[in-house]
């Protein structure tokens, strides 16, 4: 009996002792759930969002033009001036009537029109016309942002200008829509251009018809006006249709030259 006793205590420290040694394992209830490890990816923490520096506020145009503005030619002769081409629809017309009337004019070229059109910039320079840069894009701003970006437009649009017609003179600058600023007028001298306006606008950009074009300018054209007109941006029939009589009355009251 006292041996039975013995082995029995022998065997309920070595049960108690077992237990103890994996205190962290449990023993669950019948019909109890296992833990599952959850297999969802962790959410991934926000990025902020990406956003772009805002521009520089558009200076305001002054309350009226800034001096050293070509707006006159001081001599008799009046010039033409055709803006926004070159256009393969209208361009090339305008170029036959001044060949016909043997007269030569200023044209006003968008740099974009440039790179699309380039064998008509070279024959404005080869029929002995002259070249004006006016922006790349007509951007009717231009002149209110900032100088870097006001030299890189006229800057790129000269280049323009020199990979179609190779050593061609561009010696004026033609603000859009005559919005000028003294900055705008700054830059394009730092580039050798002369800021060149005009004294007879007919609003041709307007679409009148060609007899409203042409009494137009009888009416306002002076001694040395520089006339407005244009050969690209739009639909220029009636510009075209106003062209013949126009320049023989300019040419009949006081001559038409180039631009100097």
């Amino acid at each position: 009996m006292q041996a039975r006793a013995f082995l029995a205590s022998v065997l309920a420290v070595v049960l108690v002792l077992s237990g103890c040694a994996r205190p962290e394992r449990t023993i669950a209830p019948v019909g109890a759930p296992h833990p599952t490890e959850s297999t969802a990816s962790p959410t991934p923490s926000p990025h902020p969002a990406l956003t772009k520096p805002p521009k520089p506020p558009l200076r305001p145009l002054p309350a009226k033009l800034p001096a050293g503005l070509r707006r006159n030619t001081g001599e008799r002769p009046v010039v033409l001036t055709f803006d926004d081409g070159p256009s393969p629809a209208w361009t090339p017309k305008v170029l036959d009537q001044l060949r016909a009337a043997k007269v030569t004019a200023t044209f006003c070229v968008v740099g974009r029109e440039v790179q699309r059109h380039p064998e008509l910039v070279r024959r404005i320079v080869r029929e002995g016309h002259q070249l004006c840069n006016h922006s790349w894009r007509h951007d009717l701003d231009l002149a209110r942002r900032p100088v870097d970006e006001i030299q890189a437009d006229l800057a790129r649009t000269n280049k323009a200008i020199q990979t179609a017609a190779p050593g061609a003179k561009v010696p004026f600058y033609r603000q859009p829509g005559g919005r000028w600023t003294s900055e705008v007028l700054d830059v394009a001298k730092g580039l050798g251009m002369r800021p060149l306006h005009w004294s007879v606008d007919p609003q041709d950009w307007d679409k009148p018809t060609a007899a409203t074009i042409g009494k137009r300018i009888h009416a306002a054209a002076r001694p040395g006006a520089i006339v407005l007109l244009h050969d690209g941006g739009g639909n220029r029939a009636a510009t075209l249709a106003a062209c013949p009589h126009l320049i023989a009355d300019l040419k009949k009251r006081f001559g038409i030259a180039k631009l100097r």
